[in-house]
C-alpha cells in the first residue's frame, strides 16, 4: 500500500532520552525547558523575533484573533482546510470569502478590495501546500485600509519567499504540528509575530491571561516539545526527501507529457514540498482516477474539497466562488512522505498514467 502520508519518527532512543529528562525534572507543562529549547531552536531556523508553541494550529488561529482583538468581518479564503473557517466562526468573526487565483490557487488580491466594508477588521489568507500567497500585494491593500494580516501557514514550516520564511509576514502567522504534517510534535502549533506587544498579549493569552484580560488554556506541553526537539536533526532529511519524490514526479509528468497541471508559483518562491497537487481536467475524471489508484493500493487524497464557501456559516447564503469551487473539484494530491522509495513514486506515476489513458479511452 501507499498511503496518502505517513509521520516521520526519530529513531525511539532519542525520544526516549527527552522523556527521561522530563521525567527527571518533573517539568511536565507550564513553559518548561523542552518548550523554551524548541521555541529558540524555532526562532533561530526562522529567523523571527517571537514565537509561541501551542497545543495545535487551530488553537493558534484563534489566540491570533484574540490578540489582534478582531471584531466583524475577516476577508479569508475559500480554498483552505476547514480549521481556517471554523476558528473564525468560533470567535465570533465574520467570514468573508475572496476567490482564488487560478494558477497559484491562493487568495487573489485583485478581488480583496472590492470585498472591504466599513466592518472588515482583517485578511486571513492561507499559504497553500506551503506556496506562498501574494505576500506583498496583500500586505499593500492591508496598509492603505488600515486592516491587520493574518497568514494560516499550517503547511508553510520550511517554505521561504524571497529569503524570508513564509511564517515572517503579516501581524501574526502561524503554522502547524500535526503529526500529518512534514515536521511534528505528534500534537502541535506556533504563532509567529515582529511584534513584542503583541508577543507578549499571546504569551498572556496561551496562559489562562494571567498579565490581564481572559485567556485560555493552550499551552504545548514538554512531551510534545521533545518530539520536535528529537527530529530536528532529522529536518533537512525530511525536506530533501520530499524533495526528491516530487522531483520524480516532475519529470514523470513532463517527460511523459501528461495532460495535467500544477499550480504555479510567485518568483523567489522557495517551497517545503509539504504536498504534490495536481489539478485534472474534471471531478468525473479525478474520481476514475481515484477509483484506479485504490485498486492498484495507492491512496491520494482530494484536498482541499469542498470549497469552504460551500460549506459556509450557519444561516448564512452560499456565495458563490467559480473559481475555487472548479479547482477544488479537481484537485487531486499525490502521496509524499519521507518512507517512499523513488520506486514508490515511479509506481504511482504509472498507475496514474494508465489511469488518464483509461479515462481517455
Amino acid at each position: 500500500m501507499i498511503p496518502f502520508t505517513r509521520p516521520f519518527l526519530p529513531p525511539e532512543a532519542d525520544y526516549q532520552r527527552y522523556i527521561h529528562d522530563m521525567f527527571s525534572r518533573q517539568w511536565l507543562t507550564n513553559n518548561g525547558p523542552l518548550v523554551q529549547s524548541f521555541e529558540a531552536r524555532l526562532r533561530g531556523f526562522l529567523d523571527i523575533d517571537h514565537c509561541h508553541f501551542v497545543g495545535n494550529g487551530t488553537l493558534a488561529l484563534q489566540l491570533a484573533f484574540k490578540a489582534l482583538a478582531l471584531k466583524g468581518e475577516v476577508i479569508t479564503t475559500p480554498f483552505s482546510f476547514v480549521a481556517t473557517l471554523n476558528a473564525l466562526l468560533w470567535e465570533g468573526l465574520s467570514p468573508v470569502f475572496v476567490d482564488i487565483e487560478p494558477q497559484t490557487l491562493t487568495l487573489d488580491p485583485a478581488r480583496i478590495e472590492a470585498a472591504i466594508t466599513p466592518n472588515t477588521c482583517a485578511i486571513l489568507a492561507t499559504h497553500i501546500y506551503g506556496h506562498p500567497c501574494d505576500v506583498e500585494a496583500i500586505e499593500a491593500i492591508a496598509r492603505r485600509h488600515d486592516l491587520r494580516v493574518i497568514y494560516d501557514g499550517a503547511h508553510a514550516f520550511g517554505s521561504r519567499h524571497l529569503g524570508r520564511s513564509l511564517l515572517d509576514y503579516g501581524d501574526i502567522s502561524i503554522t502547524s504540528f500535526h503529526a500529518t504534517k512534514l515536521f511534528h510534535t505528534i500534537e502541535g502549533g506556533a504563532l509567529f509575530t515582529r511584534s513584542p506587544e503583541l508577543s507578549e498579549r499571546i504569551a498572556s493569552l496561551r496562559a489562562f491571561g494571567q498579565i490581564g484580560g481572559a485567556g485560555i488554556n493552550a499551552k504545548g506541553s514538554e512531551a510534545h516539545a521533545a518530539m520536535g526537539l528529537a527530529l530536528w536533526p532529522w529536518l533537512d532529511h525530511i525536506l530533501a526527501s520530499r524533495a526528491s519524490i516530487a522531483g520524480i514526479y516532475d519529470r514523470w509528468i513532463d517527460d511523459h507529457d501528461l495532460p495535467i497541471a500544477r499550480p504555479g508559483l510567485f518568483t523567489g518562491a522557495e517551497i517545503n514540498h509539504a504536498y504534490y497537487p495536481i489539478l485534472l481536467h474534471s471531478e468525473v475524471q479525478l474520481e476514475r482516477v481515484l477509483d484506479h489508484l485504490a485498486e492498484q493500493d495507492i491512496h491520494p487524497r482530494r484536498y482541499f474539497h469542498p470549497a469552504l464557501n460551500l460549506v459556509g456559516a450557519p444561516g448564512n447564503a452560499v456565495i458563490r466562488m467559480p473559481v475555487a469551487e472548479d479547482l477544488a473539484s479537481r484537485v487531486l494530491c499525490l502521496p509524499n512522505f519521507v518512507a517512499m522509495t523513488g520506486e514508490d513514486a515511479e509506481q504511482v506515476m504509472h498507475h496514474l498514467e494508465d489511469a488518464l489513458l483509461l479515462e481517455t479511452a
